[in-house]
């Protein structure tokens, strides 16, 4: 497989194609890289490439807050301009400019 170049950016808004949810982007795989068994259990009629980016998000909808693992052909971009509510977002950004949340300087020991 030939991995393909990532159309969303770590820190991007993002929201689901199909299901309601929306996230930011932390993490990129340039292909999938999850277990074979979270893959076999994605219903096959909507089972994804594996040959393309898949995206790590503080993801939340209506109900509560989490962490999924998204191909990029089921995102899109999130214009609504509300700040993402995650918990875990300050571990992993500073502020968000422009609608794109900017990650932390990470100290090298």
């Amino acid at each position: 497989m030939t991995p393909k170049h990532a159309k969303f950016q770590i820190g991007q808004v993002v929201k689901h194609r199909i299901f309601p949810f929306r996230g930011v982007i932390f993490d990129v795989d340039p292909i999938y890289a999850n277990t074979e068994e979270w893959w076999n259990a994605i219903p096959e009629n909507v089972r994804p490439r594996k040959d393309q980016p898949f995206y790590h998000l503080l993801a939340e909808n209506d109900e509560t807050e989490y962490v999924a693992y998204v191909s990029e052909q089921n995102l899109l971009t999130d214009d609504s301009d509300k700040p993402v509510r995650h918990p875990q977002l300050a571990e992993f950004f500073d502020a968000q400019i422009d609608g794109v949340y900017r990650p932390k300087e990470r100290v090298s020991h």
